[in-house]
């Protein structure tokens, strides 16, 4: 089962709320999912975002693929960087 790490979209028309989950890859978007992990709030300012470090490299650590988006997040709160440094 090949997993990846995604935003699932939550929230009323033009106002988004995202979770960021671990899914299956051929599970739809708001669909099933197996773990959250974290969410992102893009409409506060400045965004909302918070997100479970030591899950997230978990995950990762176990073959999760990060979505484009999913992995600018966490490319902005440094936990990629952590991720690299203990591939090393």
């Amino acid at each position: 089962m090949a997993t990846k790490i995604r935003l699932r979209r939550l929230g009323a028309k033009k106002n988004p709320f995202y979770r960021l989950v671990v899914a299956d890859s051929n599970a739809p978007r708001d669909g099933r999912f197996i773990e959250e992990i974290g969410y992102y709030d893009p409409t506060k300012n400045p965004a909302i975002m918070k997100i479970d470090e030591e899950k997230v490299l978990q995950w990762l650590a176990t073959g999760a693929q990060p979505s484009d988006t999913a992995k600018s997040l966490l490319r902005k709160a440094g936990i990629m960087a952590k991720f690299h440094e203990s591939k090393k």
